[in-house]
């Protein structure tokens, strides 16, 4: 029987990491992702992404730009209404996901 070990951590007063620890991580981070070894883990079926849907929380960051578009483009964008920025990004966003 296996025995469950419980404990609680303060992520806000984390301790230290030691020298050691440092230097392993320091060895994985510089380790090519073909050397990892993902034995241990089972390959899930594609069912296991049926229901999946993406993070609820997951905000992406706005970042301000400048952008020279056609004023004819322009014009179209802004005669749909307000909201024309948040457009733009969702047409950007869906040629990115299309790759095109």
């Amino acid at each position: 029987m296996k025995k469950t070990i419980e404990f609680e951590v303060d992520l806000a007063h984390l301790p230290p990491l030691t020298v050691a620890q440092k230097a392993e991580l320091m060895a994985l981070a510089a380790m090519p992702d073909k050397e990892i070894d993902y034995s241990d883990i089972k390959k899930l079926p594609g069912s296991f992404w049926k229901n999946a849907a993406p993070n609820p929380f997951y905000k992406p960051v706005k970042k301000p730009t400048t952008v020279r578009l056609d004023a004819d483009v322009l014009a179209w964008l802004q005669s749909t209404g307000k909201g024309y920025q948040t457009r733009i990004n969702a047409i950007l966003r869906e040629a990115m996901l299309h790759k095109i």
